[in-house]
């Protein structure tokens, strides 16, 4: 079986499933967020009653993230509605946009300890912090209320993006019918050159079979040229998955995998037991393809969509008016170090603007130096306007008070993971998705470039 197969049988406890079977599955985790958190909290006492009792307080996860730092009321209420369902239900992993002196709600000691510092501190994007926070175990099945949810696997989990419907029903039951995708295989050989992210080789492979080309399917990353990628490269790549349609991502789980996910576990006390499965040598494909890192070039996706590519050096005729690095995809700490290293020393010609993913990354940032001076200073310094806020930001669009959202007909290069027509706001406004070595050259620029300019 694929990897896919593999945990959806044994979260079913079946011996093994084919694609196309449908199958109960036992949930580990259930994400939500403010903006549809409220939805699956509205099914789950519609259907469930009024004084019911979510099935596993240990296994929901609420992390509001998106219409955060806005003076939008109904968004401000969204968050008021996880608040007091979290108080009500006991759930010990809600991350609150504002710290509770108190720590964290306390539960059911069966269930397990948690670290009251943990309870209450706001993080950031859901799916950035997921990892960072314990959350994201090989082996594993995560049910997320966002699409992005396949970032997760990374970690060589099931993950998943659902509809407010099914995370209603989850809540009540830790159950959701599955139907088994089909797996597609990319085989990684090689390393990545200088100039060349990992956003470059996920917009390539979307460019390669269509925003569609893996509708309902399985993404299986495999081969040696897996090995040379990070844990924020597995991410990078995983979170995109929903942009060719598919119904997950997924990486073996390795090493680099292990490591990554004990030293997390441990720090912030979570369930730190796993049990991952194994790559059968004998596995039924539906597509099969090689792809050699080391031949790749800086890429873009052209609005209107994630499956438009260009070769970035082909696009320097594109003027642009605004920069963006931020979200789950590009506002990870290794991709502010890579635009950082562009910009150094330079300044930015267009309005360029950064948003960390989590409060981690702000941190980090401000507390890694680049001899005597903060890489958040470098970023100051070259003109990009930062914010310590956190949040999906102007990824989503957002409320019109939204930090760097378009407002106006603009065109914008953004490390983000979506550029359909008005997705960050204007539906008027283009969007070019590119790695954060690419935004920053093409900040500087004031058009799209091609980065091994600045990185020679």
């Amino acid at each position: 079986m694929t990897l896919t197969e593999k945990i959806l049988a044994r979260a079913s406890g079946r011996p093994r499933v084919e694609p196309g079977d449908n199958v109960w599955v036992e949930t580990d985790i259930l994400l939500t967020h403010d903006v549809c958190g409220p939805g699956s909290i509205g099914v789950f006492k519609r259907e469930f009653g009024q004084d019911a009792r979510v099935w596993d307080p240990s296994k929901i996860v609420i992390i509001p993230d998106h219409y955060i730092f806005t003076a939008d009321r109904l968004s401000n209420r969204n968050v008021d509605i996880l608040r007091d369902f979290a108080k009500e239900q006991g759930l010990p992993y809600f991350y609150d946009v504002i710290d509770d002196p108190n720590g964290s709600w306390t539960f059911n000691a069966e269930v397990g300890q948690i670290k009251r510092q943990y309870g209450s501190r706001y993080q950031g994007v859901c799916h950035a912090a997921l990892p960072r926070l314990g959350h994201a175990r090989p082996g594993e099945v995560l049910f997320g209320t966002d699409s992005h949810t396949c970032m997760a696997g990374a970690f060589g989990e099931f993950a998943t993006g659902i509809g407010n419907t099914d995370a209603g029903f989850i809540l009540g039951t830790g159950k959701l019918l599955v139907k088994v995708p089909e797996t597609m295989r990319f085989y990684l050989e090689g390393a990545m050159p200088p100039g060349v992210m990992a956003k470059d080789v996920i917009l390539w492979v979307i460019g390669d079979i269509g925003f569609d080309g893996a509708t309902y399917r399985a993404m299986q990353w495999e081969g040696p040229g897996v090995g040379s990628l990070n844990m924020d490269d597995r991410m990078t790549i995983a979170n995109m998955a929903i942009e060719a349609g598919g119904k997950n991502g997924i990486f073996p789980a390795d090493k680099a995998t292990h490591e990554y996910v004990s030293e997390r576990t441990t720090r912030n006390g979570t369930k730190a037991d796993y049990n991952p499965v194994e790559l059968d040598k004998d596995q039924k494909l539906i597509f099969d393809k090689v792809y050699d890192l080391s031949k790749l070039e800086p890429t873009v996706a052209m609005h209107p969509n994630p499956g438009n590519r260009a070769l970035a050096k082909e696009l320097e005729k594109v003027k642009l008016d605004r920069a963006y690095i931020g979200s789950c995809t590009g506002g990870k700490a290794s991709d502010f170090f890579a635009f950082a290293k562009v910009v150094k020393g330079r300044h930015v010609k267009i309005d360029t603007y950064g948003v960390p993913a989590t409060s981690d990354v702000v941190q980090e940032l401000k507390e890694t130096l680049w001899e005597t001076q903060s890489v958040w200073n470098v970023l100051v310094e070259a003109g990009v306007k930062m914010t310590e806020n956190a949040s999906c930001a102007a990824c989503l669009g957002g409320p019109t008070d939204t930090f760097a959202r378009l407002n106006a007909p603009l065109t914008c290069i953004s490390a983000t993971n979506r550029n359909f027509p008005g997705r960050m706001g204007s539906k008027e406004a283009k969007v070019y998705l590119a790695s954060p070595y690419t935004v920053a050259a093409s900040a500087l620029t004031g058009h799209v470039t091609d980065p091994r300019e600045f990185l020679s």
